[in-house]
């Protein structure tokens, strides 16, 4: 499995990037900047190196990540980047699925989101790249300290939804390696209710009455 994650120089794209490579996964990190996706993956690497870890990350434009990626294309740019974004690596992404982990959160204000007409940023990407290209929405609960935080598991599962099955499923093994549960949580329109759950995480992790921080989401199943 070869991963491109485009914006995987920021705190999101860092911590999956060190996840999925600790994990065996070849990972790609595309960057506006592709000294700097260079720079990032030789410092992920010394990371990992440090842990015993015997990584295989490189970083380059985030054309040439796209391009790399065997099948998977995750993208974790800011939501004022989203729509340029997939706009601009739109002709690379055939036969690849879109991994969309952005949440919509309101601009000077990570306790709330203002959602795009389409319903959601999954939705929005789906729209963009239409219906020939697969967009799966996943991700969006895990916060960015707990994902870099190698000393531990991540303490959530993972809400995956999207419009196509197969490509649900192939998120699904994708999050899976990293040792996380994963859930089908139904069609791109299911991202309407996740993306929202992220500040309400925020909101928790934030508050001074709550005895805990960087919490997830977790599916609780009858202990009987």
């Amino acid at each position: 499995m070869k991963v491109a994650i485009i914006g995987g120089t920021g705190p999101q794209g860092k911590g999956l990037a060190l996840r999925l490579a600790k994990a065996g996964v070849s990972v790609v990190i595309g960057s506006r900047d592709p000294q700097k996706a260079d720079e990032a993956a030789k410092a992920f690497t010394a990371t990992l190196k440090e842990q015993g870890v015997v990584a295989n990350i490189t970083g380059c434009s985030m054309e040439e990540a796209t391009k790399a990626a065997e099948d998977l294309v995750v993208l974790s740019v800011p939501y004022s980047g989203h729509d340029a974004t997939l706009k601009l690596l739109a002709p690379l992404l055939n036969d690849k699925i879109l991994v969309d982990i952005v949440v919509p959160l309101a601009e000077g204000n990570p306790k709330a989101v203002v959602m795009p007409e389409e319903g959601s940023a999954t939705e929005a990407a789906q729209a963009i790249l239409g219906d020939d290209i697969p967009v799966v929405g996943a991700l969006h609960n895990v916060s960015a300290i707990t994902l870099n935080d190698l000393s531990r598991p991540i303490n959530c599962d993972i809400l995956v939804c999207g419009n196509d099955l197969s490509a649900k499923k192939r998120v699904m093994e994708m999050c899976e390696v990293m040792g996380t549960t994963a859930y089908n949580a139904g069609l791109a329109e299911s991202a309407r209710c996740i993306e929202a759950i992220t500040p309400i995480l925020i909101r928790l992790n934030i508050s001074k009455d709550v005895p805990f921080s960087h919490a997830g989401i977790r599916i609780c199943p009858p202990e009987h």
